[in-house]
């Protein structure tokens, strides 16, 4: 199967609702910093993995310094952002059984990029998608608004956002 880009739309709300977090602005790098549900993070969004483990919290602080001492460019987090969103694009492709056009696809790459494909895989959102139903899947969006138990106003802005290019046609 050819890997399938998404659209700048796509780049540009996933950039407007990461955000290039750093953990420390005082330096010209970009460092590492904690998500809102603890999992360590660079550039846009990108988790940080180490040995295939999510390195989360304090406990991991001393690895993430290792593997980051001086920080990223913004070439850099530009380079972790296409990787990553090939590699979401390639599980998303898998996981719908529908053709997509390219501001749907973006929309739910942007979604899993987010969430990861098990969620994904495991919700209404894509079943809906699979059975033909356009409108219901774009009505699921909304009910992923939860980052550790809790609704987060920045997740219900963002899955609005993605909701609305799902369904701008092309």
């Amino acid at each position: 199967m050819a890997l399938r880009a998404v659209n700048q739309a796509t780049i540009d709300l996933i950039k407007q609702y990461e955000g290039l977090g750093d953990g420390k602005p005082q330096t010209s790098a970009i460092d590492p910093y904690l998500d809102p549900v603890g999992i360590w993070t660079i550039g846009w969004g990108h988790a940080i993995v180490y040995q295939g483990r999510m390195l989360r919290g304090t406990a991991d602080q001393a690895t993430v310094n290792q593997l980051y001492p001086g920080g990223i460019t913004e070439a850099q987090a530009e380079a972790l952002l296409s990787g990553d969103l090939m590699n979401t694009g390639r599980d998303v492709s898998a996981a719908v059984t529908v053709p997509l056009n390219d501001n749907e696809f973006g929309a739910l790459t942007s979604f899993t990029f987010n969430l990861g494909i098990g969620n994904l895989k495991s919700s209404t959102l894509l079943k809906k998608l699979n059975a033909g139903d356009r409108a219901g899947a774009a009505d699921e969006f909304g009910k992923w608004v939860n980052a550790g138990g809790k609704p987060l106003p920045g997740l219900v802005k963002r899955r609005a956002a993605e909701r609305a290019l799902f369904l701008t046609p092309v």
